[in-house]
């Protein structure tokens, strides 16, 4: 196993140019989907709904982003379920496979997520025992590693990240195929198609982000929940000259989530006050304020084309609003648990949401003929 940190980095003063390079079983796994229970909003003259079509034991990934959890063809969403991953087929609404991961000298491997890198590929988070004859038993750091879907078998090496101490909580971003590291007032991104990776330093920054997104075209850097900062203000990073360049001005809640749109034209927030936030970028103005859910907002994110916004949090539903006037479209109330993150399949045709314990999954759906 390699340790990823210093040992991975090549040091870049221009790093913008880097990153935008590599930006290139069990029974109740047959769960299936939960009466509907889709509130239409009067007024909303919509073609489709979205109806529940799976419900599934197990989880995807609770603190990053599960966009990854879909094949990029949209076929097949990946579950996790203890050790296993579950390859769900979301046409036919049942199981296409089990995989059942295992290394060498690891026992209990306990997986976080699993990311499509293609539809034949997965990398696969978690963490595992050592055991070697004669030694005790020890817990690894964050294990990072590529899983051969039809093989079921391990393709490449198995990574480590953060071993070495002091760093912050390893991140996956789906969107960029980079797993984030942060420490010392910079972040690693490391690429598990390449095994390479680009250091980018931040002077600004004296303390640990514990919430940070980067724009797809690798030009942004929003950072929040600032460890020892008193303001819930997410700070702007402008990538090609490494500093501060401006702040979400008008919070006072805790950001839970930050994600841009695909063309990187938006970014929408979620935050603890319950509200919805759309900002443009890069004059980073408030849009709309999207008000509805009771509590909490863990998590939003846009549909792939940018027209929709999905959010979910701890009133248990996941909600479906119009970028174009800021309307709530449909309320889906299957769950009966806080939803942790959720996200749109690359078609736009499924969302997914996991809980601590339980993954759903919507199919939009016509309405008429």
């Amino acid at each position: 196993m390699r340790t990823i940190y210093r040992s991975a980095v090549g040091r870049c003063k221009a790093s913008i140019v880097l990153l935008a390079a590599f930006l290139c079983a069990a029974p109740a796994l047959n769960a299936g989907p939960r009466a509907p229970q889709v509130e239409i909003v009067p007024g909303q003259a919509e073609n489709y709904v979205w109806v529940n079509v799976g419900h599934v034991e197990g989880h995807l990934a609770v603190h990053d982003s599960l966009s990854g959890a879909f094949s990029p063809d949209s076929s097949t969403l990946a579950i996790v379920n203890k050790d296993a991953v579950v390859l769900s087929d979301l046409a036919a609404g049942n199981i296409r496979k089990v995989l059942h991961p295992k290394l060498e000298n690891l026992r209990d491997i306990d997986i976080e997520s699993a990311n499509f890198l293609d539809n034949n590929t997965l990398f696969l988070l978690g963490i595992g025992i050592v055991h070697e004859k004669g030694q005790v038993d020890r817990p690894t750091p964050l294990l990072g590693f590529l899983w051969n879907i039809e093989k079921d078998a391990l393709d490449g090496k198995v990574d480590m990240f953060g071993a070495g101490g002091g760093t912050g909580r390893p991140r996956y971003f789906p969107r960029i195929k980079y797993m984030g590291i942060y420490k010392d007032s910079s972040f690693i991104l490391w690429s598990p198609v390449s095994r390479k990776a680009v250091e980018i330093k931040i002077p600004e920054l004296t303390r640990e982000p514990h919430l940070y997104s980067f724009s797809p075209d690798g030009h942004w850097l929003l950072l929040a929940q600032v460890a020892g900062g008193g303001s819930p203000n997410p700070i702007v990073v402008q990538l090609s000259e490494h500093k501060f360049v401006d702040v979400l001005s008008g919070l006072d809640s805790t950001v839970l989530s930050m994600r841009f749109s695909n063309d990187g034209k938006k970014l929408v927030t979620a935050s603890e006050d319950g509200k919805v936030r759309v900002w443009s970028v890069p004059d980073w103005k408030l849009l709309e304020t999207l008000s509805g859910h009771k509590g909490p907002v863990r998590w939003a994110e846009f549909s792939p084309d940018g027209n929709w916004v999905v959010s979910g949090g701890e009133d248990n539903t996941v909600r479906i609003w119009s970028v174009s006037d800021g309307k709530l479209t449909q309320t889906l109330s299957e769950s009966h648990d806080p939803i942790d993150t959720l996200a749109f399949s690359p078609d736009g045709n499924y969302i997914a949401a996991t809980t601590d314990r339980s993954v759903l999954t919507w199919k939009k759906t016509p309405t008429g003929p």
